[in-house]
């Protein structure tokens, strides 16, 4: 694929990580940062329906197993929860839906040959300036930029200071982040990065129970307790299919040949080779 189109294939993953973080944040506007996150970690359930529609997973009973714990795990989180607002919750679960949209999306530019990106850096740069530009556009929309100088975050030079000091430690980590995620999905999956990035979610209820004082019932704990539960499931689960394949390797000179770049392939690629050879 040429260079120059590059741009063009990135903007479904960019406009997907736009609006995830977009309505993410929306969505604390209504409910609090605990049940947001609670009802984030859904991400996994769209995250693999999406991996099973552009075939990076191929679909079984055990994972179907394990989709099934974690949406019992969510449904508690949301069971008698006494600030639940409509809106917010319609807005975190698109923020899921996103979520497990551009990581697939993320998988197939960094692994698919076709499109011949492999350094993780060289897809932010592509993804960033799109993902920039749709949540400028989205915040003209929806932000009262009218009421910008009355803000107390805004009103003095001083809290300015604070403020953009503060905003550029917050990019400063979540570049980090993302940075760190990318280069995990070009060596594993989308699927293993998002399920384990539930104890990223684990600590941020802790955060927010702590430090913000959010409500946090037995209930909310129990869900927690078998979202966790679900994603000790998948990985084990992809800990013995990782083991099951090298079982089945050729045993070559007295060690089994490796090559950790062959542990996660897109299915359509592989019937690609099937095809060729």
């Amino acid at each position: 694929m040429a260079r120059w189109n590059l741009p063009f294939t990135v903007v479904p993953t960019a406009l997907g990580t736009a609006l995830d973080i977009n309505l993410s944040n929306a969505s604390l506007v209504f409910i609090s940062v605990t049940f947001a996150t609670m009802c984030k970690s859904a991400a996994p359930i769209f995250l693999l329906l999406f991996a099973f529609a552009f075939r990076l997973e191929t679909p079984s009973f055990k994972l179907s197993g394990i989709i099934l714990v974690i949406s019992i795990g969510i449904l508690l989180t949301v069971a008698k929860e006494t600030e639940f607002e409509f809106w917010g919750f319609v807005l975190v679960m698109l923020a899921a839906v996103m979520s497990g949209f551009r990581w697939c999306m993320t998988q197939i530019l960094l692994q698919k040959e076709a499109y011949g990106i492999k350094n993780p850096l060289t897809l932010m740069s592509y993804v960033t300036p799109v993902m920039a530009g749709a949540t400028a556009l989205l915040s003209l929309a929806l932000d009262p930029w009218g009421e910008f100088r009355q803000n107390e975050y805004f009103n003095s030079p001083w809290h300015i200071t604070q403020s953009c000091l503060l905003m550029l430690l917050g990019g400063a980590l979540a570049f980090l982040m993302v940075l760190t995620e990318y280069v995990l999905v070009s060596v594993t999956s989308a699927v293993t990065v998002t399920i384990a990035g539930v104890v990223k979610e684990a600590v941020t209820i802790l955060v927010a129970v702590l430090y913000f004082h959010d409500q946090f019932t037995w209930l909310k704990g129990l869900g927690l307790f078998t979202i966790i539960v679900g994603v000790s499931l998948f990985n084990w689960y992809k800990y013995w299919k990782l083991q099951k394949g090298e079982a089945g390797e050729e045993h070559v000179g007295g060690t089994f040949k490796t090559d950790s770049a062959t542990k996660y392939v897109i299915l359509d690629e592989m019937d690609e080779q099937e095809e060729s050879s």
